[in-house]
């Protein structure tokens, strides 16, 4: 019974090896019809997956040599309908539709462009991974221990009323930092590490000209023996002359973090004004763009680095604060309410 149905499926083979040929000759040169003919024999419900089922019924000494004819036919019927369509391509290439009056100015097709967080998130990867920065990617819904407590911030820690949270159910929220991801990381590698985090980010907070309940942000990790705040500076501040020009200087504000020691924040003289006092900076000549600061030792033992041997530095930005100063805008509702005027500025 088991030769009998590889003599028949071998049988079958050359059947439908004559039986394709004689379709090939009937075909007519268009996409349509040779699209049809290849749905009839290659189709996920065609006579060749159909073959192809019938060869598990063929014993395992044969199967291996009827397998190989009907591959062969497989590839000579692709090879065909290739060709084919190949052919019918050029033709249409080659005799163009001239029902309209080729004197007339071609109908006019708008170009579009990136959406300007996502060019903005790609110019602060660029900038970072030329100075051996890795990307990595972490969950946007995470427990309350990532979020929160391996970052130093435990239960009814006064700085978690800063961040609103979003509660998908008791112990379960979106995140309200990419910070959560450093946690992650560190769990499943041991140092030296440096990377960072772009994403989503979720706050409860009031929708106005400077706030919004989804954001995006980019957090920097770096992690080895030997790692000083010097560094850290260094590495923002050439961060901030690459992405908005090397006329622009930095300073840094003593701040308060609970999962970084000491803390920092780091200004930008005004892109607008050039330090010169504006609405904008509010007459101050300066702008906040991100905080920082060096790895508190409580957040390595929560992932089991030994604080004693490894340091870090990290730092947190906002996408859409970035985006808001290079582009001079004004309104961050205008990256979220789907208007193509505004879009199209960015073509």
């Amino acid at each position: 019974m088991v030769f009998r149905l590889a003599v028949t499926l071998t049988n079958k083979i050359t059947e439908i090896r004559t039986l394709f040929q004689s379709d090939t000759k009937s075909v007519s040169d268009s996409i349509d019809s040779i699209n049809s003919l290849k749905t009839k024999y290659l189709g996920r419900k065609g006579i060749i997956s159909g073959l192809f089922r019938q060869l598990r019924d063929v014993a395992s000494g044969d199967r291996s040599i009827t397998g190989k004819e009907l591959n062969k036919l497989k590839e000579e019927i692709t090879d065909v309908l290739q060709s084919l369509l190949s052919h019918v391509s050029r033709t249409d290439i080659q005799q163009p539709q001239i029902s309209k009056d080729i004197h007339l100015p071609g109908d006019y097709i708008r170009v579009g462009s990136l959406h300007p967080i996502e060019k903005t998130i790609q110019e602060v990867k660029r900038i970072f991974s030329s100075i051996g920065f890795s990307v990595v990617y972490g969950p946007e819904i995470d427990d309350e221990y990532h979020n929160f407590e391996a970052l130093n911030l435990p239960k009814h820690h006064p700085a978690r009323d800063m961040q609103d949270t979003f509660y998908v159910s008791k112990d379960v929220v979106l995140r309200t930092h990419t910070s959560n991801t450093q946690i992650h990381v560190m769990e499943e590698q041991e140092p030296p590490l440096r990377f960072i985090i772009p994403g989503r980010v979720y706050r409860n907070e009031a929708i106005s000209v400077r706030s919004y309940c989804l954001f995006h942000q980019v957090e920097g990790l770096y992690v080895n023996e030997h790692v000083s705040f010097a560094e850290l500076k260094g590495t923002l501040e050439y961060f901030v002359r690459n992405f908005f020009g090397d006329d622009v200087n930095a300073r840094f504000r003593p701040s308060f973090f609970p999962f970084t020691e000491p803390s920092a924040e780091m200004d930008i003289s005004c892109i607008f004004c050039r330090g010169g006092g504006c609405s904008t900076c509010k007459k101050t000549g300066w702008l906040e763009i991100l905080g920082c600061g060096m790895v508190d030792p409580a957040v390595f033992e929560k992932v089991g680095y030994d604080p004693i041997k490894w340091k870090g530095y990290a730092f947190g930005m906002g996408i859409e604060r970035l985006a808001m100063l290079k582009y001079r805008i004004d309104d961050i509702r205008l990256f979220f309410n789907g208007d193509v005027r505004f879009l199209r500025q960015f073509t």
